[in-house]
């Protein structure tokens, strides 16, 4: 069986979009938390500390145009029990309660950059500010929840995060 220029070029079409990303994920889109193991982690703007931890997770949170609540808790939960801290056999089977870890939520939109083409990111990608405050808060709301010490940067400031990375380990997690 063949098939005719026009509908071959579809077909090709199709397929190159289908491989580009998981079904039913649309490359750049979903919630994303970027998650380092730290010893510590402070956030600061216009040279007043916003937030600071000791042991835990820098949490670098990006929300996409089409995330949820949904998402948002599902990723809290994930942050809340993912065992990466090592336990007295050097085995990474903790996880922040069993550390009494607590989490520095920092908004990161720029976790949407979009480079494929040119020099200068694209940032299209990222849920509008109004969705993305929300469900940021959400988040660290969510954490709350979780029984999980969180401190925060200032939602769309201009920020000086400082850490230091224990591993290093660095996650990135994906709703």
């Amino acid at each position: 069986m063949t098939l005719d220029g026009s509908l071959s070029n579809i077909v090709l079409a199709l397929i190159e979009r289908e491989c580009q990303a998981p079904a039913g994920l649309t490359r750049g889109w979903g919630m994303r938390v970027l998650l380092q193991r730290v010893g510590r982690a402070r956030v600061s703007v216009d040279g007043q500390v916003t937030g600071e931890i000791g042991r835990g997770f820098l949490a670098l949170v990006g929300i996409g145009p089409d995330d949820d609540d949904t998402a948002v808790r599902k990723l809290a939960a994930k942050t809340a029990r993912l065992r990466v801290f090592d336990d007295q056999d050097g085995l990474m089977n903790l996880a922040l309660g069993d550390v009494g870890g607590a989490v520095l939520a920092v908004s990161q939109f720029t976790l949407y950059a979009d480079t494929r083409k040119g020099n200068r990111p694209s940032f299209t990608s990222a849920a509008p500010p109004e969705l993305g405050e929300r469900l940021y808060s959400l988040y660290v709301e969510a954490l709350r929840a979780e029984g999980v010490p969180v401190q925060t940067g200032i939602f769309g400031a201009e920020m000086k995060v400082e850490l230091v990375n224990e591993g290093p380990v660095t996650i990135l997690l994906e709703a």
